[in-house]
């Protein structure tokens, strides 16, 4: 079993920043990558930004330079800070862990139930 608890997000001004964090607990032999995804209104689930146990990370092109992801391994927690937000980042985000079972080794992965982002203009 895993959980995910997710935290922050909110409403800001575009131009504004906000931060999202995620713990994951529960029996998993190890985390091997966490992301963050968003679904804005209509429209598909998109990949926007992703960190893996090495520290390596992937950013989608319309979030690099502006977010930043983060990972502290002794947590099992990944953060996400956005600045200059503008009203196409509103969207509801949604946690991924990717975990390695601990009996098996096979590799799952594991959604948050998402938070709300909300960009005015």
């Amino acid at each position: 079993q895993v959980h995910l608890e997710e935290s922050g997000g909110g409403l800001v001004q575009a131009g504004g920043s906000l931060g999202l964090s995620c713990a994951a607990s529960g029996s998993f032999r190890r985390i091997n990558a966490m992301a963050w995804y968003r679904q804005a209104p209509g429209k598909q689930r998109e990949l926007v930004a992703r960190i893996i146990s090495s520290g390596n990370t992937y950013y989608a092109n319309s979030v690099k330079g502006r977010f930043t992801i983060s990972g502290d391994n002794a947590k099992n927690t990944v953060y996400l800070q956005m600045n200059s937000l503008n009203p196409e980042d509103t969207a509801v985000y949604y946690c991924k862990v990717e975990y390695a079972a601990l009996y098996t080794g096979r590799a799952y992965d594991y959604w948050g139930q998402g938070t709300q982002v909300t960009v005015s203009s």
